[in-house]
């Protein structure tokens, strides 16, 4: 024992210490006027100045104080008088909009801590994609401007439109032009507000441009049909889906819709009814599409649209050239098969491409005109709105700026200084422009360039609205006051042409009640309780074909010459990162890729062959250098199904002033683009060489191995026809098993959850839904490298061929596909399976991990030692353990370890520190949840009125969860169905969570 230690025998004799006493003064700074405490928040109040003192420092910022200020407020102040609305411990929701989506925001004590889908919404199923689930957090993005700035000064909101009334005067007397820039703008509202301001200076033109252009489409659409158009697809209502390089249930328009509609066709439900539509992806790089086809053909760029010419002929009897595919016998095989499915599914076909070539579009046209499939499965009546920016426009607009004939820019929700393909182009004439007004949020590459910032609001702080497709129209309402001193773009529009109503919230309500209330036959409390107007469908055409398909051909042709010999690069988007707008956001970044499970950066993704006969091996660095000059240094990442003689890399990475998240985190590819024919193409050439070094990539699926066991079941549709028990290994009967523990009894729940591989495209929403709801930790790039990812499901993603009926799944075994071009994939939820004979309980010296009575297998943190001996004995390797406080330690690459973006954390978890193992528990918080609110209601819990976090972000349905005790449940009856298996089960874990076998339909021998 040290002698210098001093012990006290209670709180009230420490209390009289010294030391605590200059503790004590110093935290509640008793020198400090009552007047001096309350003047950040603004707060003026007669509270007695010691009952105030005590409720001081006990956390976080008060978002609802924290919100009115320029900068977050480091305690956590009381409600003085508290909102009618807000009840401390209980969410309240508002609904609001995310690219065209109805959703939810969840609050608590006026935070936003979390989104879900409005079920009532078009899309329905409560489903968002992964940038929906991620962006809430970055409402608390740190690197946002705090406010206006003028020629890189901070200012006031008052300066700002003094100066630009001044500048635009100028402007307009000059006779110049005023330019708006923006990427696609599908809001009414916003429409009508730059309408007006347009009709105060009439000399200025809206311009629309987008990151991913889709130009090619809406091109070909107005020479084919005359509607210029983005159709809308219907994947629902389509028997055979041939796609050449569209990645519709990702990236390509409209994943989430195009995924519930696919889906309708293929789950559990459609499989009962003897139905399964069939989808056939030729494509360069495996896209998550690609990974869910039943048949996938791998072909290179210069190769597509030979292949689309060859579709053609087959199809209209005609003799076009350029349809041969002399070096690719497979994708020749497989195009006449193609054609002949197509034939026999008329009017319930669908042929869809991923160019931005009008040409390739019109004779994908042509093909659907000759399949009958306008008015069916393609809509031209009840259009997209989503991408009408026109390539042209805006390489017009840059020999205008730089004539030096623009006098006054605007940018908004736009950053062509880095998505521009010609970027140095677009930054030497913007130079040109006198007057450059930015309304980013972000000092980014584009704003850094201009001399006024007026940072736009978020749109969790904004009023709005968005028209995603004909008839659908969706409210965007705050759920909070702006954070930051921001200013919604469309109230600086307002105000600069001196508009009569400068308040955007009124703007918006008028609009609305003039306009679109009367025809949805909504208030407007009624719309702000529901959340949009649906005025129903135009009756959907047919169109006939009246482009020239033999000039398209011939375009085709001569654009396919020139990519003959080269490598050819492929440029793609992830699902993840998307054309980089949220780069900084470190839930996405951390998101494994669904194909290559890379996480925090881009590759060149190359098949192993290929790489083999080049010389490179797994993780060089090699230099591709693009026709124009442009050069960039990435890691090879083996990809099995590359096309050979390509290379795939992800834009949206190497951004430079995203944040600390987000800054030089790969490589920037959009200068590898080129524009073709009036429109920005990603499918280019360039030639790859080895600079001599080497990086590893950050990948999650090198691990947790299953050494050889059989995880995956498979069977084809045919099969499954003939017997539903194909493929799940359940023929045999059950072998004998020998009990070491006795057996659980759920009384009442038994919780438990099912799983739908057919359903289930891999594309990680459940991932980032789990990580907010949870308090999941990112850990950065490093720790990612060590094999220490936090997250608490994880998608498995497990290679097939056609070899029997066995799987790939170790990573070691990848060699084996090098020669095979028949390769398919299958995507995995794996989460912890809540054993009845849970190997993690019984070997918890302390335990920490135990069984519940209703079938989960709970974790006490504050019990945990961290032996790790649970994980060991995991066979499905679920648990996680914190090898750091990831939430607060400043060494990971991340912006979640400052105080102010913790105000995303769900109060109903407590987050774990250094030292502990985590996993899966099924959202226990809201089951506690549900089941107190039957109690309150004085009834019994209803299936389906629980949904976890997993559950809920799934478009698809893949996930179901509830009570096996309840015969009538829907998890009951889907555990009940004959495709389900359970993972290991011949280890007798007894797990909780049971899957649904795979079923391609798939074209038999």
């Amino acid at each position: 024992m040290e002698s210098n230690k001093k012990y006290w025998k209670g709180l009230e004799e420490l209390q009289r210490t010294p030391e605590f006493a200059e503790i004590n003064k110093n935290e509640f700074a008793e020198d400090l006027p009552l007047e001096d405490v309350l003047s950040e928040s603004g707060l003026n109040t007669v509270t007695p100045r010691r009952d105030f003192l005590k409720a001081l420092g006990f956390g976080l910022g008060a978002v609802s104080l924290a919100a009115c200020q320029t900068a977050p407020v480091h305690k956590s102040i009381p409600y003085l008088i508290k909102p009618e609305e807000v009840t401390p411990g209980v969410p309240n929701y508002y609904v609001s909009s995310h690219n065209g989506q109805s959703i939810l925001v969840k609050t608590r004590e006026g935070r936003p801590i979390k989104i879900e889908g409005n079920a009532s919404g078009l899309y329905g199923n409560h489903g968002t994609d992964a940038t929906t689930q991620a962006s809430v957090l970055d409402l608390y993005d740190i690197s946002k401007l705090k406010g206006p700035k003028l020629d890189n000064a901070e200012t006031t909101w008052d300066k700002i439109d003094s100066f630009v009334k001044g500048e635009l005067n100028k402007v307009q007397a000059s006779g110049k032009k005023i330019r708006i820039i923006s990427s696609t703008v599908n809001s009414p509202s916003t429409k009508s507000v730059i309408a007006d301001f347009i009709a105060q200076y009439p000399n200025t033109t809206h311009i629309q441009t987008d990151a991913v252009s889709y130009a090619g489409i809406i091109q070909a659409n107005g020479t084919s049909f005359g509607k210029a158009v983005l159709p809308r697809y219907r994947f629902d209502r389509a028997d055979v889906i041939v796609s050449f390089g569209a990645d519709f249930l990702g990236t390509w328009i409209a994943g989430e819709e195009f995924t519930k509609q696919y889906v309708s066709n293929r789950n559990t439900a459609s499989l009962k009814k003897g139905k399964m539509s069939r989808h056939i992806q030729f494509e360069t790089g495996m896209s998550m599409t690609g990974t869910n086809a039943d048949s996938r053909i791998p072909v290179k760029p210069s190769e597509t649209g030979s292949a689309i010419i060859a579709l053609y002929n087959a199809i209209t009897g005609s003799q076009l050239a350029g349809g041969q595919l002399p070096n690719n016998a497979i994708a020749d095989k497989a195009v006449k098969l193609a054609a002949k499915e197509l034939q026999n599914a008329r009017g319930r076909a669908l042929v869809v491409s991923g160019s931005n070539d009008a040409a390739v579009q019109t004779l994908v046209n042509a093909i659907n005109s000759a399949l009958g499939s306008y008015g069916a499965t393609i809509d031209l009546d009840n259009p997209f709105y989503t991408n009408a920016g026109s390539d042209a426009s805006f390489a017009s607009l840059i020999g205008e700026m730089n004539r030096g004939e623009v006098g006054a820019v605007f940018i908004l929700n736009s950053n062509p200084a880095y998505t521009y393909f010609n970027s140095k182009a677009f930054t030497d004439s913007l130079a040109k422009v006198p007057l450059r007004i930015s309304f980013s949020d972000k000092e980014d590459e584009t704003a850094s360039l201009c001399n006024v910032i007026a940072p736009n609001t978020y749109y969790l702080e904004s009023w709005g609205d968005e028209n995603v497709f004909e008839g659908y129209y969706t409210l965007i309402q705050p759920a909070i006051n702006p954070v930051f001193n921001s200013r919604q773009a469309e109230q600086s529009l307002l105000i600069w042409s001196d508009n009569p109503q400068k308040n955007y919230h009124q703007y918006v309500r008028a609009y609305w009640e003039k306009n679109l209330l009367p025809a949805g036959g909504k208030t407007w409390k009624q719309l702000l309780q529901t959340g949009f107007v649906y005025t129903g469908e135009k009756p959907a055409t047919s169109y006939a074909f009246a482009g020239n398909a033999a000039a398209a051909a011939q375009s085709v042709v001569n654009q396919s010459k020139t990519l003959a010999k080269d490598i050819e690069v492929q440029l793609y988007q992830s699902v993840a990162i998307r054309d980089g707008k949220h780069a900084n956001n470190a839930f996405l970044q951390e998101l494994p890729d669904p194909v290559s499970k890379v996480t925090w950066d881009n590759y060149v993704a190359v098949s192993p062959k290929f790489a083999q006969e080049q010389g490179w091996e797994e993780f060089d660095l090699v230099d591709v250098k693009g026709a124009n000059g442009y050069s960039i240094t990435l890691p090879v990442l083996l990809q099995p199904g590359q096309a050979k003689g390509t290379v795939s890399i992800a834009v949206g990475y190497g951004r430079t002033k995203a944040g600390k998240a987000g800054n030089e985190v790969g490589k920037n590819a959009y200068p590898l683009a080129a524009l073709t024919n009036g429109t920005v193409q990603f499918d280019t050439t360039a030639t790859i060489s080895k600079t001599g070094g080497k990086m590893e990539l950050a990948q999650t699926q090198t691990h947790h191995s299953y050494e050889g066991r059989n995880v995956i079941r498979e069977t084809s549709f045919k099969k499954y026809l003939a017997d539903p028990h194909s493929g799940t290994g359940n023929h045999q009967g059950e072998h004998k098993t020998y009990d070491l523990w006795p057996e659980h009894k759920a009384i009442g729940h038994s919780w438990v959850m099912a799983i739908d591989l057919n359903a289930c495209t891999g594309c990680g929403s459940c991932v980032v839904a789990c990580n907010v709801e949870n308090n999941i930790p990112v850990v950065g790039k490093d720790e990612v490298r060590r094999r220490r990812e936090m997250h608490w499901i994880r998608i498995d993603r497990y290679y097939s061929f056609n070899e029997g009926s066995e799987s790939v799944t170790e990573e070691k075994e990848i060699e084996k596909l090098e020669n095979l071009d028949d390769v398919s994939v299958v995507h995995q939820p794996m989460l912890c399976q809540h054993c009845d004979h849970a190997p993690c309980e019984t070997v918890c010296p302390v335990i920490a991990t135990m069984h519940s009575s209703d079938g989960l297998n709970h974790m006490a943190y504050n019990r945990c030692v961290g032996t790790r001996y649970c994980a060991n004995n995991c066979p499905y390797k679920v648990r996680r353990f914190n090898w750091f406080n990831y939430w607060n330690d400043s060494r990971f690459d991340n912006y979640l370890n400052n105080e102010f973006s913790q105000l995303l954390l769900n109060p109903d978890v407590t987050t774990r520190s250094r030292g502990v193992m985590e996993k899966c528990t099924l959202c226990i918080q809201r089951i506690q949840g549900g089941r107190l609110q039957a109690k309150m209601e004085k009834r019994p819990l209803k299936d389906g009125e629980i949904m976890v976090a997993c559950q809920q972000a799934c478009t698809a349905g893949a996930i179901i969860f509830g009570d096996f005790n309840d015969p009538n449940s829907a998890v009951r009856k889907s555990l009940d169905n004959e495709r389900t298996y359970y993972v290991l089960q011949e280890l007798n874990t007894q797990p909780g969570v049971g899957y649904q076998t795979k079923v391609r339909n798939t074209v038999e021998a």
